[in-house]
């Protein structure tokens, strides 16, 4: 009844009178020399789960670095710009690169070619930044969906600019995507003949409004040899952004199907996954709700939910993040996160009731390096 009565007061929140992200880097604002980017994130993290067996307890009460990243952009007349960013965090396994492409602008807003490693362009949370995160972790199913998050390649973007299009005036009614990837990850060269293709566009008909869809395709060399058929993977999300009168709410979707090799793991920024033979569909959607209040205080509410396989029973994760940002000033964050995580359990069978202790609180600070 408590799981069932949160759920119904989050929606009625969200529902209340409340009623394309680009790559996340960082753009050089002149053309005269190098400007140092980067963020540090120090964070406090607790999470007990004591009841799952004497060989199974443990706890985690720890401070450490979330991310500390550092690097470089700039621009080279004419119409040449570069980025990159490193990974130094020792919990991350740094230093390591994150980031590194050159891009070419002479063609307009319409068009922007870049070539290196960089975020994959795929869904509304993957394409919002690190730094810019609303919850200090990203949801569970785009963590293990949206994979590889980085990845070499070459990348076609732009925009409709200042033009109106399709009789809409606002700034950038129309943004696009597309890329080409290796497939095989962060720092990481190809292993076969195969390339993913991702792509994303985003429909702002008005600048409180947004919808974005994405969509990924890839094949890859079995790692048994004895199996002649490539591995397949396709990835399909949904997205809407919301942003009115300091209320923002934002809402996503992403069904994926694996061929061959599932991947599972926690996955991420730095995160890897662990290859597992088999074939799976997979969703997982989520919503969240924040007001920016005139004290620089922002509660947030975000609900997801992950199903790593829509064939199996009892294999959905659900939770609930309630907490708050403070923004010290434009460049220090306070973010407060409790986790409550919902195990999924059968409605009618009480002798299937998977409740256990793995909540999660997480305080985190944030300086961007500008």
């Amino acid at each position: 009844m408590m799981k069932k009565f949160i759920i119904v007061a989050l929606f009625l929140i969200i529902a209340a009178p409340v009623m394309v992200n680009a790559q996340g880097c960082v753009e050089a604002s002149s053309d005269e020399g190098v400007q140092v980017v980067g963020y540090v994130q120090g964070e406090f993290n607790y999470l007990s789960n004591g009841e799952l067996g004497a060989s199974e307890k443990f706890s985690d009460n720890s401070f450490y670095f979330n991310r500390v990243r550092l690097g470089v952009v700039g621009n080279v007349p004419y119409d040449v710009s570069y980025y990159v960013m490193a990974e130094f965090s020792p919990t991350k396994g740094g230093p390591y690169l994150l980031d590194a492409f050159v891009s070419y602008t002479g063609f307009g807003p319409m068009l922007k070619v870049s070539l290196g490693q960089f975020k994959s362009p795929f869904g509304l949370e993957l394409s919002t930044p690190c730094q810019g995160l609303h919850t200090i972790n990203r949801a569970k199913f785009v963590s293990q969906l949206a994979q590889p998050f980085r990845d070499m390649g070459i990348m076609f973007s732009g925009s409709t600019g200042d033009k109106p299009f399709l009789g809409f005036e606002n700034k950038n009614v129309f943004s696009y995507t597309l890329a080409f990837l290796n497939g095989t990850g962060i720092n990481m060269k190809d292993t076969d003949k195969y390339k993913d293709i991702v792509g994303r566009i985003v429909f702002a008909p008005f600048d409180f409004i947004s919808f974005g869809t994405s969509y990924r395709t890839g094949k890859s060399v079995n790692e048994d040899p004895t199996i002649t058929d490539a591995d397949k993977r396709t990835r399909f999300g949904a997205d809407v952004n919301f942003n009115y009168k300091n209320f923002l709410v934002q809402a996503e979707y992403i069904k994926g199907k694996d061929e061959g090799t599932v991947y599972v793991g926690e996955g991420g920024c730095g995160g890897g996954l662990t290859a597992v033979p088999g074939t799976a569909e997979s969703s997982g959607y989520m919503i969240q709700a924040l007001y920016m209040t005139p004290w620089q205080f922002q509660p947030v509410i975000k609900y997801e939910s992950y199903d790593r396989n829509l064939d199996e029973t009892f294999d959905k994760q659900s939770a609930f993040t309630f907490g708050f940002n403070y923004f010290i000033n434009e460049w220090t964050r306070v973010q407060v996160n409790y986790i409550y995580n919902v195990e999924e359990s059968s409605e009618t069978d009480i002798l299937f009731y998977n409740e256990i202790p793995n909540d999660m609180f997480l305080v985190q600070v944030q300086v961007k390096i500008m």
